[in-house]
């Protein structure tokens, strides 16, 4: 069973929605024939590559709101976070474009690592006031992987992966997604936002029994034949 996962580093729901969705995930029985794929959104394309905002100074300049506003926003966020064991240190987290975070991954996900980096992306942004579009915040993330630094810095410094990244919100696009987190489970559901683990597990439960069970029998039974022989 395959879950597609659109989200952006920059998203503190996307965080909670990663841990709650983990922790409803590992305690199904079939955990392990679960794929997840990390699928690259940005929230705000147009903010800067090179100059950070604080989280404060963003909500006022960008969006538009009153420090006590945003303040008071932010508070009932660290307060969700919590909930889902993330201490968020809004104060540290550096406002930044996170194309170049996606791009590496996306490296990521070429060595199967891809939920790993989303992980350690997410707490270098939140948790640590790491700079996720510096490249050598980047390529040392990339390395604490063991992930090569020379391919992480050539991967950061070239189109490499510009095109699966424009694919994954194109076609967030195409299908309507707007806001992250977005889950999609095996192409044929979806979750929408960072739910509560109980949710998770009912969706995910759902959609596993229709997949070993793909059909549902509309009639009352019939003749028929099987590998023991026929019945009418």
């Amino acid at each position: 069973m395959k879950i597609e996962i659109w989200s952006d580093v920059m998203c503190p729901f996307c965080y909670i929605g990663k841990h709650n969705f983990e922790q409803a995930l590992e305690k199904l029985p079939f955990k392990n024939e679960v794929e997840v794929e990390w699928k690259s959104f940005q929230l705000d394309p147009t903010l800067d590559a090179v100059q950070p905002q604080n989280t404060i100074q963003y909500f006022k300049e960008k969006k538009g709101f009153p420090e006590a506003q945003a303040t008071q926003m932010i508070g009932q966020v660290a307060q969700a976070g919590k909930g889902a064991g993330i201490n968020f240190d809004f104060e540290k987290a550096l406002i930044i474009n996170t194309f170049a975070a996606h791009k590496l991954l996306h490296l990521a996900k070429k060595y199967g690592k891809a939920n790993e980096m989303e992980e350690a992306l997410f707490k270098a942004h939140f948790i640590d006031g790491k700079n996720v579009g510096d490249m050598d915040e980047l390529v040392s993330l990339a390395e604490s992987l063991n992930i090569d630094k020379n391919e992480a810095r050539e991967a950061l410094l070239s189109d490499q992966f510009d095109y699966e990244i424009n694919q994954d919100i194109q076609e967030a696009k195409n299908n309507g997604i707007s806001s992250v987190p977005f889950f999609v489970l095996n192409g044929k559901y979806a979750v929408s936002g960072a739910q509560p683990a109980e949710v998770f597990a009912d969706a995910l439960q759902q959609t596993y029994k229709e997949t070993v069970s793909p059909f549902k029998d509309l009639s009352q039974g019939g003749a028929s034949c099987d590998t023991d022989g026929c019945s009418v």
